[in-house]
């Protein structure tokens, strides 16, 4: 369901950009370090809104990449807990034999 809503205002934000754009189609000066060029507003502004989705899109991207290493060790480091509570539970109940004869032994 999230998804959905995440692509309905998506798609509407893109909409209400488009709008934008072809509102605003006359052509502005563009000073590169070199030089300057004359180029369509509406270029301007739908490769803006690209650009910045490409940035969330990668950071977005990085941070998921963090979680599933994140998840994969927690999750390593979740059987070797198992692994060693498995080793150590004979030795505890062997250690609780041996003291429940001792007690019986002493009476």
């Amino acid at each position: 369901m999230r998804f959905q809503w995440n692509l309905i205002l998506g798609l509407l934000f893109a909409l209400i950009v488009a709008i934008f754009a072809v509102v605003n189609v006359d052509s502005v000066k563009v000073n590169f370090v070199l030089g300057y060029t004359e180029i369509p507003l509406i270029l301007i502004i739908l490769g803006s809104a690209l650009l910045g989705g490409l940035i969330v899109g990668m950071f977005g991207i990085l941070r998921q990449y963090k979680q599933q290493r994140h998840i994969k060790r927690l999750e390593i480091e979740i059987e070797q807990i198992k692994e060693e509570k498995i080793q150590e539970s004979p030795k505890e109940s062997n250690s609780k034999i041996v003291t429940t004869i001792k007690a019986e032994s002493d009476k």
